[in-house]
């Protein structure tokens, strides 16, 4: 059995507005300049419903986000998408993918993902270790050297 994985999705917009975060967690976004997209983007280069995320799941039980062009019925942008330079009208998103969407709009997808190795068993202890308190160590090592015979005060 594999340990479970921890995954975090997140979205860096960088529009008119500035730079944003947005941790993607929902089965599905709607992105553009319309107040009822989910996941607004600031500026008259994007088309009120721009694009469209749908979570997907994968055979290991993580799940990657899609994006799709306008509003995933059929309805597409007006300037379209453009990621990594390449003009696309859906693909599953892969980590640090750059999508653009017109003038001075961006978006960076972040995809991170670690290994969950807490209920991994611990090694199980030697048991040929024998540990040793230091200080039988010296006394040990004093025992065995041969005493140097100190000449009592009569005998010089």
């Amino acid at each position: 059995m594999t340990a479970p994985n921890y995954q975090k999705h997140l979205l860096i917009v960088e529009d008119d507005k500035g730079q944003r975060e947005f941790i993607l967690e929902a089965p599905a976004y709607s992105l553009g300049r319309s107040k009822r997209c989910d996941i607004r983007v600031e500026s008259l280069f994007v088309s009120n419903r721009h694009a469209t995320l749908i979570r997907l799941p994968n055979q290991d039980g993580s799940y990657s986000y899609q994006i799709i062009d306008g509003d995933g019925k059929g309805k597409y942008s007006t300037n379209g998408l453009s990621i990594n330079g390449e003009k696309i009208r859906a693909r599953i998103l892969k980590h640090n993918d750059k999508i653009v969407f017109g003038s001075n709009v961006q978006v960076t997808y972040l995809y991170m993902q670690r290994q969950d190795t807490s209920s991994a068993p611990l090694p199980e202890p030697s048991l040929d270790e024998t540990l040793i308190d230091p200080a039988m160590v010296e006394k040990t090592v004093e025992e065995q050297s041969p005493a140097k015979s100190q000449p009592t005060p009569g005998q010089i």
